[in-house]
């Protein structure tokens, strides 16, 4: 006897996935920023839903899907797992891999990087020396005691050494400066958490911070630029072999 039932595969049953239109999706990203800009959207504002955004842009829910993972790769929103997409709150940050791409692209290596860093942080040590508050200062010298104070533990040095430099650039109260500056330093953070076992110079180091942090406490703009620049300078100056390339 033959069984002429006919097999149904699950493809018989799927829904073809909608087209993603990037044409669509950057409807979606300008849509959103003109809020922003209007400041309809404002940080820790939750967005409308996607379909409601669908709507609102005239576009598909997966163009809105793959507008809003832009805006994420971005910096510019976050989704909470149950609550929706939010504007990101708090200070804003910038993704150091298209910086990565961009020294690539031009041969640009970690010791030229040194450079950029060296230009923008010195500006910044500037501009704490004459904005930083009480409590930030107390955080400089909070930072430079750790470094003296862990000069046989390179790692735990480092980590002093980076909270400085962050602490630096909030002293500066100019947030896109400071995400600037974060993004430039992570492009070569990893690798010095493997090379900063060679260092030999971690005092020296320690003192090029200290004077930094005297600069800024003296309200001393000019000082605690050359200071920024002197400790920066040397540093690059220092670069291991692997640093350099």
């Amino acid at each position: 006897m033959i069984n002429d039932t006919v097999p149904v595969t699950s493809n018989a049953t799927r829904t073809p996935p909608e087209p993603r239109d990037p044409i669509a999706a950057e409807q979606v990203i300008a849509h959103l920023r003109g809020l922003i800009e209007r400041r309809k959207l404002k940080p820790g504002d939750r967005l409308a839903s996607e379909r409601d955004l669908a709507r609102q842009v005239g576009v598909s829910r997966p163009s809105v899907r793959a507008g809003l993972r832009s805006l994420a790769a971005m910096g510019v929103v976050q989704t909470r797992q149950g609550a929706g997409t939010f504007i990101t709150d708090g200070p804003p940050t910038l993704v150091s891999e298209p910086l990565r791409l961009i020294a690539s692209l031009h041969g640009l290596h970690l010791g030229g990087l040194w450079e950029a860093r060296r230009v923008l942080e010195a500006g910044t040590a500037s501009l704490a020396a004459e904005r930083a508050t009480p409590e930030q200062i107390a955080t400089l010298s909070d930072e430079v005691t750790g470094m003296y104070s862990a000069l046989q533990e390179p790692q735990t040095f480092l980590d002093h050494d980076l909270r400085f430099h962050r602490a630096v650039a909030a002293a500066a109260h100019n947030p896109m400066l400071g995400a600037i500056i974060e993004a430039v330093a992570a492009l070569f953070f990893e690798e010095r958490r493997v090379t900063i076992e060679k260092a030999r110079n971690l005092r020296e180091s320690a003192d090029a911070h200290r004077k930094i942090y005297q600069a800024i406490r003296a309200r001393d703009a000019d000082g605690a630029r050359l200071a920024m620049e002197e400790h920066l300078r040397l540093a690059a100056a220092a670069l291991t072999p692997e640093e350099r390339t």
